[in-house]
């Protein structure tokens, strides 16, 4: 999808990455995310820790080869996916005014603003917040993949519980650990995925 030269630092890290966990028998999507995430984080507990499946991923990768919008709900996940162009309205003043009209959460209110944009279809990323990720489950956004992997102590985990048990398509964590830069890397990890054998 991108073609892309790893600099030889990358390289190497797979390769240590590699010599510490073998993901080897995972289907190749699942594995080049868990691959990613774990170069992306040093934690090899996300080997057991993600939830996917390979037909969410493919659907995903699909949609991303296709074009589809890549929403985020904080600019520090947007920064991280460095081979699209991405959408977040975290910032937009629109965005807190909705949020203080509807007393809800501005990245609740980012992820409403961004939908009447996208519509149906969307690549979601959720890196930091989990009450965006609970708007997108509860706007029902007719998403290819929602990846969602919001990091913290409060909502964390139980908005990635919500998430896995919506139905959605979706890649997530059963922890709290998470971030910016895990969901960002896990959107590389498919957008980079043709030229991912070559590492």
């Amino acid at each position: 999808m991108t073609s892309r030269e790893p600099h030889p630092i990358e390289v190497r890290s797979y390769e240590i990455l590699r010599s510490r966990v073998d993901l080897s028998p995972m289907p190749p999507l699942w594995r080049a995310v868990a691959e990613r995430v774990i170069h992306a984080s040093a934690d090899l507990e996300y080997a057991i820790d993600l939830v996917t499946d390979e037909a969410d991923l493919l659907r995903g990768w699909a949609a991303l080869r296709s074009g589809a919008p890549v929403v985020t709900d904080v600019g520090m996940v947007a920064a991280g996916i460095t081979a699209r162009e991405t959408l977040c309205h975290i910032g937009d003043p629109a965005t807190a005014r909705m949020a203080k009209a509807a007393g809800i959460t501005r990245s609740a209110a980012a992820v409403r603003l961004s939908y009447s944009e996208v519509g149906p279809g969307a690549v979601w990323v959720v890196g930091c917040a989990p009450t965006a990720l609970e708007e997108v489950i509860k706007l029902n956004v007719a998403p290819a993949l929602v990846v969602g992997l919001p990091v913290g102590f409060v909502g964390a985990a139980e908005s990635k519980q919500a998430l896995r048990e919506s139905g959605l398509p979706q890649v997530s964590n059963v922890s709290e650990k998470g971030g910016s830069a895990v969901a960002a890397a896990a959107v590389n990890a498919l957008l980079y995925h043709e030229s991912q054998g070559a590492m």
